[in-house]
């Protein structure tokens, strides 16, 4: 039977851990060496998309602030400016080097990184225990405490992540009593899961979208369009064959059920809408 849990409970309950060993795996390229010339390639050589800055390095950056300081260190040794680079993880799920450490509570790397030229914001200042800015932020924008960062995670999971340094945080975050307001998602019996498995695609577009279980047992989507990949990207159910993908819950991805098993699935939302049909699986 299904039962309404937060996403709260998926954090306390090892999500922190886990994204943290599996993040930085989902993104694709080779790694950048890093004694590798400004901007990744070879030197006098432009990367794509130039001059917006090399897309692999963002990446790599992004994903090792979770639990690589000795790498944050060489990436911004060799590109200082990637302290303050973005990373879409998929379906606008954005995330910078210092969310990323702040998020799974590496202090190391969120003050290596503020200490580099990272723009601090609420969710730094609440991972670290910087309980007077935190409380400056909400003096300033009362209902600030309720929004979410990177993925979906709230201000007091943020606070919670800093450990004993940021205790004071959390108390005064608790006495706020609305710092924690995470989105509702359903929770999917295994069996369930089955009949959302498989591979779609559009026949108006170079896309394709795969749907699979990751090693925790949990729905994934991986989408391709021309060279382009955004892999391992949480889906959380809500009902209805209906689904958000993580941190976004403006977009939907929803399945048309047959018998047994998904024939199509439509995603639409903050997105342009698309709907792709069963190809393999």
């Amino acid at each position: 039977m299904n039962s309404h849990v937060s996403r709260r409970d998926l954090f306390r309950a090892g999500t922190q851990g886990a994204l943290a060993a599996t993040v930085f795996a989902s993104v694709s390229g080779d790694a950048i060496r890093a004694d590798a010339p400004k901007g990744g390639g070879d030197a006098g050589k432009l990367w794509p998309g130039f001059p917006r800055h090399e897309q692999k390095l963002v990446a790599e950056i992004v994903g090792v602030a979770h639990f690589n300081e000795q790498r944050v260190k060489e990436l911004v040794k060799t590109c200082p400016e990637l302290v303050n680079a973005w990373w879409d993880w998929g379906f606008g799920d954005w995330e910078s080097p210092l969310g990323a450490a702040s998020h799974v509570g590496h202090r190391g790397i969120a003050e290596f990184l503020l200490s580099h030229g990272a723009r601090i914001d609420i969710f730094a200042a609440a991972m670290l225990g910087f309980t007077d800015v935190v409380n400056a932020f909400v003096a300033a924008q009362p209902g600030v405490q309720r929004a979410l960062g990177p993925h979906g995670i709230s201000l007091l999971a943020h606070a919670k992540a800093g450990g004993k340094a940021a205790t004071g945080t959390v108390a005064y975050l608790e006495k706020l009593g609305d710092s924690d307001g995470e989105l509702e998602v359903v929770s999917l019996a295994a069996e369930s899961r089955q009949k959302y498995l498989g591979q779609f695609a559009s026949d108006q577009h170079d896309l394709k979208l795969m749907c699979r279980l990751n090693k925790a047992e949990r729905l994934v989507v991986d989408v391709e369009t021309g060279d382009d990949q955004s892999n391992g990207r949480l889906i959380h159910y809500i009902g209805d064959d209906e689904f958000y993908p993580a941190g976004v819950p403006s977009v939907r991805i929803r399945f048309a059920v047959g018998k047994e098993k998904a024939t199509a699935v439509t995603i639409r939302g903050t997105v342009p809408e698309l709907t792709l049909q069963r190809s393999e699986g």
